[in-house]
């Protein structure tokens, strides 16, 4: 049975972000610039039109700076498509236009232009808005809509699936700064202010209904950091890194969600790749491939929101050099709300460096701050050489004990009992040895006690990483039926897969 990813590539990117054009944070220019620090491709979506604004005199404050950020998104939106023109780089990094329409009604959306110019539709009910995108489509620029932060409750901007029309929507944003949308159970938990998760807003009550569709993570980041660490990108598979080849993959549904790390997921079903629909018999041959950031914890498999089958690793798990594993370099710490700027040079010295991932994440911000930051580009990183990584950023302190506010840049080295990393952090020197980071993490304070940290995680050879296996399901009766993919990171790093659906012959 062939391979359906064999010609395609996964590429990662953060299609629902915010910036100063509406009423985030940083300029657009800071947006792009950290996004290319460590995506793909992207969309800033400024916030465009509110059609059933709540006019309650309690929530005055909400009307006026959303009402003010509609402003600044038309008086700028030439802007933006001239930058979404200028920062597009077919095989370098891919661009696409797009804004958030508001609605409690229908549920919060972003629209995407497949173009780089485009007006900016305020529609006042979903019947306006679909007949509007049908007219761009007609004049020969395809148009989509995105559903986010589905969660929250129907009547409070959470998804209205009575209103998912895969005219337009192919994809539902499952993950975000908001929380995870996959089901009740599922972690991190909604906890902003505008409420918790709804299991009728659910991903799994939505396919349980019969919709269609594939999913996203997107950061919903309200101070221009695109694909901000931890609080959500898209994999997206594809043949090449186009606007056309990125945007057939979205129409597909070949994505799946992200919280973070570039966790590399194929799930199959007798050949098909995630997003298919394909007529099967009775038997489905499932096929699954992970190369995670970290320690896979567990995979699961999925028919019609149930588990059929789950992946553990081995109990008991012992590496031995030579091998390649992968480093999570980590800084931070320190008092709290304190800016330390960072300058690290990091050398691998009698082994090989395969990859480097960035990790890099922005101020969490989802509403409008009293104080301004004086910046908000502040990360940078560059491979001088074969063997060594330099990069500069920015931590603040963690806000809470259990919300992170650090930094982060990940190695695949290929090791052997002699390999180390050595480097300077802001001047001063360290060493430290793959085999002792293979027994576990090391901590190198820059000071005293209560000073900000250069922390090396536990290194995690491939066999740890990487898993791949086959499972078979039999179903005594074929109808249309889903199937899913959900993997977990020992350190809470998480992907869902967009769905396969198996049809009878029937349909």
């Amino acid at each position: 049975m062939t391979n359906p990813y064999d010609t395609l590539r996964v590429f990662y990117g953060d299609l629902h972000n915010h910036c100063n054009v509406g009423y985030g944070h940083g300029s657009i220019e800071n947006a792009f610039d950290n996004a290319v620090l460590q995506l793909d491709f992207l969309c800033v979506t400024p916030h465009g039109h509110w059609h059933d604004l709540p006019t309650e005199p309690r929530l005055a404050a909400v009307a006026d700076y959303h009402l003010r950020g509609f402003e600044r998104t038309a008086a700028q939106w030439g802007h933006v498509q001239d930058l979404v023109r200028a920062r597009y780089q077919p095989g370098r990094f891919v661009t696409f236009l797009g804004y958030e329409w508001h609605s409690l009604r229908y549920g919060d959306h972003t629209v995407y232009f497949n173009a780089d110019e485009g007006d900016l539709i305020r529609a006042d009910d979903m019947p306006d808005l679909r007949a509007a995108l049908r007219q761009v489509r007609a004049a020969g620029t395809d148009m989509m809509l995105m559903p986010h932060h589905i969660g929250y409750k129907v009547g409070y901007r959470g998804i209205n699936w009575a209103e998912v029309d895969p005219e337009f929507i192919h994809l539902v944003e499952i993950y975000s700064m908001h929380g995870a949308a996959e089901s009740p159970a599922a972690s991190p938990r909604y906890l902003h202010t505008m409420g918790p998760l709804d299991w009728e807003s659910s991903l799994q009550y939505g396919l349980s209904q019969g919709h269609m569709v594939g999913v996203v993570g997107s950061t919903d980041h309200h101070s221009a950091h695109p694909g901000s660490y931890g609080h959500g990108r898209v994999g997206v598979w594809a043949p090449a890194l186009t606007r056309t080849a990125i945007w057939d993959a979205l129409i597909a549904r070949r994505t799946y969600a992200l919280t973070g790390d570039r966790i590399q997921l194929a799930f199959a079903i007798n050949g098909h790749p995630m997003g298919a629909a394909a007529i099967m018999g009775p038997e489905r041959q499932i096929a699954v491939q992970v190369t995670g950031g970290d320690a896979l914890d567990t995979i699961e498999v999925l028919h019609n929101n149930r588990v059929i089958h789950r992946w553990t690793p081995p109990l008991l798990h012992e590496t031995a050099l030579p091998a390649t594993v992968k480093v999570h370099l980590e800084v931070g710490w320190g008092a709290r709300g304190e800016n330390v700027d960072w300058d690290v040079t990091l050398r691998v010295a009698e082994g090989e460096l395969l990859a480097v991932e960035p990790r890099f994440r922005g101020h969490a911000i989802v509403e409008p701050q009293a104080k301004e930051q004086d910046r908000y580009a502040f990360s940078a990183w560059e491979q001088p050489s074969g063997d060594s990584v330099h990069f500069t950023t920015r931590t603040w302190g963690n806000p809470t004990p259990t919300t992170a506010s650090t930094q982060g840049m990940c190695l695949e080295l290929r090791a052997d009992s002699h390999t180390r990393l050595t480097g300077t952090v802001n001047g001063q020197p360290f060493d430290v040895a793959i085999g002792d980071l293979l027994a576990g993490p090391r901590a190198h304070y820059l000071g005293g006690f209560l000073t900000p940290v250069l922390y090396f995680h536990r290194a995690v050879s491939d066999s740890g990483y990487m898993a791949s296996f086959r499972c078979t399901h039999n179903v005594p009766t074929p109808g249309r039926d889903w199937y899913y993919v959900r993997v977990r990171q020992r350190n809470e790093q998480r992907a869902w897969s967009s769905p396969i659906w198996a049809l009878a012959e029937d349909g």
